[in-house]
């Protein structure tokens, strides 16, 4: 188990500062290109006669580059009691078991645990869909996502009812629904086409049905990351639902695209919160690089832990195929980088499902997790390519309505394929 949980904290932790590295530089635009040639244009004149005595020529004046502006300080102290107006017992750190609890549903049942995987969350949607079709799909007390994963959460966590509208929403997009290729002074993509799409499928009556669930005592939880933190957060959606006005959805909305905003490339979403008599804003990204899915925190699988998941069963959904895939990427920094996240991210997800499998015993509940197959070679061209992800879809929909679709894990080290070398 700790050899699991280090290779886990080294992946996360590699993404971490390989993200952070490479959002530190200032990114040129047209915009500053233009300024700068519009200065140097300025300085141009005719030249004079030559003087007897030359004098020093005058130093460039610098040109001030636009960006957001600067964020208001705040301490650790200020961290530790921030919370969002209005809305102050929603959210808790996903790395205490203490926090946690707060969480918990009044009930025991089933659980689904959904990861991050960008495109490749077209299996779960299509898992989710033909495991309705086999007349098999449990009413899951607790629902869980991450990234991809959280988008797919809330029509999860309302019920089969919701199938045609999550599968029109995963196989229907593309990159275009996702970002606009043009950095931002945070990011290498513009996602407010990701923003509006949110928008568009969060609608008042879809957070409404949620707020009713959570009041039977179900719950839709949802990761990010707090980047000033270096912590993952987890939302209660069906508390921030409650409220049931315009602030609830908006709330709900910012969670979903920040538990998605891929480090470095797709923009951080900022979270307006209060403590100790100030207003400041804390940045938010993928859940994924603190928790690749989230069951619980690992806390809870330390020898003596006193506190129990009132689960009965955990399915996880891995939107991944964790076999090694053969990719060699283009010699540029954006080509590099992001083999780099797919490779990190793998092995992170790797670790998580074989750190939580290798405890299923411990945890008292059966286990079942479910994967991409190493069957599964269908093309993808580009990032959220519709002909591969309408056949993710039906080959995660196949095996749901064949029964292939989770291996239970009981055994004390799981085999979870990793492929040949």
């Amino acid at each position: 188990m700790k050899r699991s949980r280090a290779v886990a904290s080294l992946a996360l932790g590699l993404i971490f500062a390989v993200s952070t590295a490479f959002l530190s530089p200032s990114l040129t635009t047209p915009g500053d290109i233009g300024a700068a040639h519009a200065q140097t244009k300025k300085k141009k004149a005719k030249p004079r006669a030559k003087a007897k005595q030359q004098r020093p020529a005058p130093k460039p004046v610098p040109v001030a580059k636009k960006g957001p502006p600067p964020r208001t300080p705040f301490t650790v102290a200020d961290q530790a009691a921030a919370a969002v107006p209005g809305f102050p017992n929603v959210r808790v750190w996903g790395d205490t078991a203490a926090d946690f609890q707060k969480v918990l549903p009044p009930s025991n049942g089933p659980w689904l645990a959904m990861s991050g995987g960008g495109a490749d969350g077209a299996f779960a949607a299509g898992v989710l869909t033909g495991w309705t079709q086999s007349g098999k799909r449990p009413d899951f007390t607790v629902v869980t996502g991450v990234s991809i994963g959280a988008l797919i959460a809330p029509y999860a966590f309302l019920g089969s009812k919701f199938d045609d509208e999550l599968r029109n929403a995963i196989t229907t997009i593309t990159g275009a629904d996702i970002f606009e290729d043009r950095p931002t002074h945070e990011s290498f993509l513009d996602t407010w086409p990701l923003r509006r799409l949110i928008e568009k499928r969060v609608t008042p009556e879809l957070v409404a049905g949620i707020a009713a669930e959570h009041k039977k005592g179900r719950r839709l939880l949802v990761v990010t990351t707090n980047v000033d933190a270096g912590r993952r957060v987890v939302w209660d959606m069906g508390a921030i639902a409650q409220k049931g006005d315009a602030a609830a959805v908006k709330l709900f909305r910012d969670v979903l695209l920040a538990s998605s905003a891929i480090p470095g490339f797709f923009t951080p979403v900022l979270m307006e919160v209060e403590a100790n008599g100030k207003t400041f804003q804390e940045m938010h990204i993928d859940g994924s690089v603190t928790s690749p899915f989230f069951v619980a925190p690992e806390a809870l699988l330390e020898p003596g832990s006193t506190v129990r998941l009132p689960a009965t069963d955990l399915y996880i959904v891995l939107n991944a195929r964790l076999s090694p895939d053969f990719y060699p990427p283009e010699r540029t920094t954006v080509g590099i980088l992001s083999r780099l996240i797919g490779v990190v991210l793998k092995a992170g997800l790797r670790a998580e499902a074989m750190l939580f499998a290798a405890n299923a015993q411990r945890l008292g509940m059966p286990i079942h997790i479910a994967q991409v197959s190493d069957s599964f070679q269908h093309p993808a061209h580009g990032l959220f390519d519709e002909k591969y992800m309408n056949a993710l879809f039906e080959h995660g929909a196949e095996r749901a309505r064949n029964g292939t679709a989770f291996d239970p894990i009981s055994q004390a080290t799981p085999e979870l394929r990793t492929g040949k070398p």
